[in-house]
């Protein structure tokens, strides 16, 4: 092995042969001490994740009883601690559009997960329309130099395309009339990632593959336009855009994919266990991050009205039952464990994401994670006050161990506005806000 040293190496450095480009990991090389590049690495551009969990929270175990610094971290969030100075409990936020005129249970559920990143009412009507995520603003913004702008994952599956089914299925709008479908089975994914087959071999032979199928496509479809109606060229053009979108993943890929990587084998499928399900997701995500595949995620833990179970939380019940607890003590402290139980699988990808090194720190100081629910008191359906944290350091952006409490009833999207501030994506306003929430 030949070691290079006393030389500045930069940090898009290619070894390149064979019709291959591969990026190399960061290196101590490519940061020499009090140098401009050295400024540049420690100025790297933040991650950005949002994790939705339905059907709120028992806010009296999750919100702390003082605000600022110092608080005691309540029963929920207690297993939060080794992380408190990455953390950020934002209180007092509500999600008004999540009301509706419609007052009914299923569509009070739906509004919740699908006004949680777009801050917009969902239009009546047949065709579903939102407006586009503050997921989607910060990838026009950080991700496109990147192979994929964004990833969107979950861990139960469902049609984003059908009718209403984008307003349960999806917390991710490319725009008002672009739900983005979310993946929940981890084969599909790592293929996505890291091209299709079992090893690095048939990956790249695949990509190539892919490639060549791809212009023939995009060729068929221009000729083909020519030759169908106004609704059907509408159709095709969206598309082409994703053939394009694809095939321009499939060329930074090859240029950007790292050999150091410690790539698990290919995925089969989609497990049955859930916390096997959910860590293979985050690591996945993980890995993603790492390579700079992609810096923007986003993940469905589950969907509104879910009635999955979790025997691995020592709770039985069905979770959208058990939501609907009727004020029954035993039903809301199973509630309440049951919400432990998903925050702990949120400490796995920080533990992951901290134990990951880059440049100067790790991923976890890189990363910008909202968690959350649209959702506060499932009982009565409640929107306000919503159960919302933050964690990471947003590449040096965001300081933590504190506790905020919002100006009453300010909405999510005054506190998505300054994570955008934090993110380098300056918006004069999003949504339904009506200022920001001082980070």
């Amino acid at each position: 092995m030949t070691y290079i040293r006393k030389r500045h190496l930069s940090r898009r450095m290619m070894l390149r042969g064979a019709g291959a480009a591969i990026a190399l990991p960061l290196l101590d090389a490519m940061v020499p001490a009090a140098t401009a590049q050295a400024k540049t690495a420690a100025a790297a551009k933040p991650r950005l994740a949002a994790i939705y969990i339905p059907h709120g929270a028992v806010m009296d175990k999750w919100t702390p009883t003082t605000e600022g610094t110092g608080f005691k971290l309540p029963a929920t969030l207690e297993q939060l601690e080794p992380y408190r100075n990455q953390l950020n409990i934002i209180s007092n936020l509500r999600l008004p559009l999540a009301y509706g005129s419609d007052a009914s249970a299923g569509a009070n559920h739906t509004r919740s997960s699908a006004v949680w990143l777009t801050a917009a009412a969902p239009a009546s009507g047949r065709m579903p329309k939102m407006a586009t995520s503050v997921d989607q603003l910060a990838a026009k913004a950080i991700g496109q130099d990147t192979p994929m702008p964004s990833l969107e994952l979950a861990i139960e599956g469902g049609d984003a395309s059908a009718d209403g089914g984008a307003y349960r299925n999806t917390i991710s709008w490319q725009g008002p009339e672009s739900p983005l479908p979310m993946q929940n089975n981890p084969q599909v994914v790592f293929e996505r990632l890291f091209g299709e087959g079992g090893t690095q071999e048939e990956r790249v032979t695949r990509r190539a593959q892919s490639r060549s199928l791809l212009d023939s496509v995009t060729g068929d479809i221009a000729s083909l336009k020519q030759n169908v109606a106004y609704e059907d060229r509408n159709r095709l053009d969206r598309y082409l855009t994703d053939v394009r979108e694809i095939e321009r993943r499939i060329r930074l890929i090859g240029e950007q994919l790292r050999p150091d990587l410690d790539l698990p084998p290919t995925p089969v499928g989609i497990p049955i266990d859930f916390d096997e399900h959910i860590q293979l997701m985050f690591d996945l995500q993980v890995l993603a991050w790492q390579a700079e595949i992609t810096r923007i995620t986003t993940m469905m833990m589950g969907h509104e009205v879910t009635n999955a179970t979790y025997p691995n939380s020592g709770i039985n019940d069905p979770f959208h039952n058990l939501s609907h607890h009727s004020y029954i003590q035993a039903n809301i402290d199973k509630l309440a464990i049951l919400n432990k139980y998903h925050l702990s699988k949120i400490v796995y990808l920080l533990d992951k994401l901290q134990k990951t090194p880059e440049a100067d720190g790790n991923l976890l100081d890189r990363s910008l994670i909202l968690y959350g629910s649209g959702m506060s008191n499932s009982n009565q359906h409640d929107h306000d006050p919503l159960p919302i944290i933050l964690v990471g350091g947003a590449a040096g952006k965001l300081k933590g161990g504190r506790h905020i409490v919002a100006a009453k009833g300010a909405p999510l999207s005054n506190l998505q506005l300054s994570m955008l501030d934090v993110l380098g994506v300056r918006q004069d306003s999003f949504g339904d806000s009506t200022g920001r929430v001082d980070l």
